[in-house]
């Protein structure tokens, strides 16, 4: 059996359905098979290639059964979610070509707390967010998710030092590593929240070797210090492909 997961991006037991980038190679598709877990890829959608496929630029999981999706989402993408069970709710505007309408859904939910940049964060979102009672942390950055890695609900890593500076006076618990060092096909280098993904309470995907980022030993000290363990799907250097989006957790019935 398996459940909608209750609380965004914050499994508490092991994922069988996420949102990936429709992009990814073949061998992280087959690892996410020998892990049980279902993936739905993403569509094409209206903005510059190197992001046009991340799931963290076009949806915004609610929690539950309820997606916000952007307007202009391929309607092959949102019958997937359907007929997964879910609820979609469309935003406001459309993901655009340019920033500030590429970071319109891009919205880091951390357990209570949503990290985005409120001027430009898509107005039926916030809405959505403000029903929830979703204390917002206004932050400067535009790409909030792709900047933050979520371990649980009261911590995170990330290479944003505003980010950083917002959520520690927040009370939540902040590893700031060095920018750069996960590759972005197209662009200088990508983020690390989009490059991982939990995809169970305990365990967080990478898409790519850990080893490979200077400030691994740091990320492992700090995983393991919340009882945190990795995985990774992808043999050779981090790759941004946008959030690993966790939808469903399987589940025993009692």
């Amino acid at each position: 059996m398996e459940k909608f997961i209750d609380i965004p991006n914050l499994p508490k037991k092991d994922v069988s359905l996420v949102v990936v980038d429709g992009r990814i190679p073949k061998v992280i598709e087959e690892n996410f098979y020998n892990l049980n877990v279902k993936i739905i890829k993403t569509e094409k959608i209206g903005t510059y290639d190197a992001i046009s496929y991340h799931p963290d630029v076009m949806l915004h999981h609610l929690g539950k059964n309820k997606i916000v999706v952007a307007p202009n989402v391929c309607q092959k993408f949102v019958y997937k979610l359907e007929d997964e069970g879910f609820k979609i709710i469309l935003g406001k505007l459309p993901v655009g070509e340019k920033y500030p309408s590429s970071v319109l859904y891009n919205v880091a939910r951390i357990g209570n707390f949503a990290v985005c940049n409120k001027k430009y964060t898509d107005e039926v979102l916030l809405g959505e967010l403000y029903k929830e009672k979703v204390k917002i942390i206004d932050v400067k950055q535009g790409y909030c998710k792709c900047s933050i890695c979520i371990v649980n609900e009261k911590s995170i890593i990330t290479s944003d030092i505003g980010i950083y500076k917002k959520v520690i006076n927040e009370g939540l618990s902040c590893l700031l590593i060095r920018p750069g060092y996960v590759t972005l096909e197209g662009l200088n280098y990508g983020f690390i929240g989009g490059a991982t993904g939990l995809i169970s309470k305990n365990v967080l995907a990478f898409y790519g070797n850990i080893d490979s980022h200077p400030d691994r030993d740091t990320i492992k000290s700090f995983l393991l210090n919340n009882n945190v363990i990795w995985r990774q799907l992808y043999e050779g250097s981090l790759l941004d492909f946008g959030t690993i989006i966790p939808l469903k957790e399987y589940c025993i019935v009692e």
